[in-house]
């Protein structure tokens, strides 16, 4: 018998999903599968479950959420042997739609039951982990305002882009790989493992899960001019015309903000505040096992 745990996010994207415990139940027979489902009631409770379902060792537990919440429940299940199933109810659902996992709830249940199961590639920033990419700079200043929108949609996050466009100013860093050191302003430091961000847009379309090496795009400052065809290089999921998008592929680096004492970072898709201005990037080959 399965013992599949679920973990449902009742506020991913509008908020207005139907998926619930009874629904799952329906398509899950019992003579088959043992199901436990648990609702979050605030951010990061998805880990405390997720750490407290572990301790019954399910076969599956199952991320019912967008991109946040998957990040939640998969931080737990890195190098474990238990595998993350996901049913994407989020805005952007970037992961799930570079997994092609689709939106349709019966569909990602049918992945689910076949039990399928493919490993993926992990990245780590500082001691925190990311499935679809990080980002410093704009992209952290666009999260923020995005998150305190209130309304998870495509026109908010475009209204929370040309916002933040306007108030942004660049800070220095000091980015190290391999063998190049680079000083540079950021625009946006965008370091990926998945080849969309959400809302069907990419700023690493070559990317990989499962390639053993993350894709970062560093931009400098930009003119007004600039910022314009940025966006809709960014939209139109046409990024490698814009020239000042300058890309690397790296297994780990360095980053060192030397005016900040905090760092405002986006992880999947979440805004966070990172107590340090160094930060170390890492990858993970093959970290996390996910039905697909």
């Amino acid at each position: 018998m399965t013992y599949i745990h679920f973990i449902i996010n009742p506020i991913s994207g509008s908020g207005k999903h139907n998926l619930s415990a009874s629904y799952i139940l329906q398509h899950f027979p019992s003579g088959e599968f043992k199901v436990e489902v648990n609702y979050t009631k605030h951010k990061s409770h998805a880990v405390e479950l997720t750490k407290a379902a572990i301790a019954n060792k399910p076969d599956y537990i199952i991320a019912c959420g967008g991109d946040g919440t998957i990040n939640e429940v998969a931080s737990c299940l890195v190098n474990t042997t238990i595998i993350l199933g996901i049913i994407p109810v989020g805005s952007g659902n970037g992961l799930a739609s570079n997994l092609n996992i689709p939106r349709d709830f019966k569909k990602a249940i049918a992945i689910i039951k076949q039990g399928k199961t493919t490993s993926i590639d992990v990245g780590k920033i500082n001691q925190q982990y990311f499935f679809s990419n990080m980002g410093i700079g704009i992209d952290a200043l666009i999260i923020k305002k995005y998150e305190r929108s209130g309304n998870r949609t495509l026109s908010s996050y475009v209204k929370a882009a040309l916002s933040s466009s306007f108030e942004f100013k660049v800070q220095p860093a000091i980015v190290s790989f391999g063998d190049q050191v680079l000083k540079v302003n950021p625009f946006m430091l965008f370091v990926s493992n998945s080849n969309e961000m959400g809302y069907n847009m990419s700023l690493t379309p070559k990317a990989s899960l499962s390639d053993g090496v993350l894709d970062m795009v560093i931009i400098p400052e930009l003119t007004f001019i600039e910022k314009l065809l940025l966006g809709f290089n960014v939209l139109r999921n046409s990024i490698e015309k814009f020239k000042k998008a300058k890309h690397y592929l790296v297994d780990e680096l360095h980053i060192e903000m030397p005016l900040k004492t905090f760092t405002d970072i986006q992880i999947d898709g979440e805004q966070h505040n990172i107590k340090s201005n160094i930060i170390t990037i890492s990858i993970i080959p093959t970290g996390l096992k996910v039905l697909t």
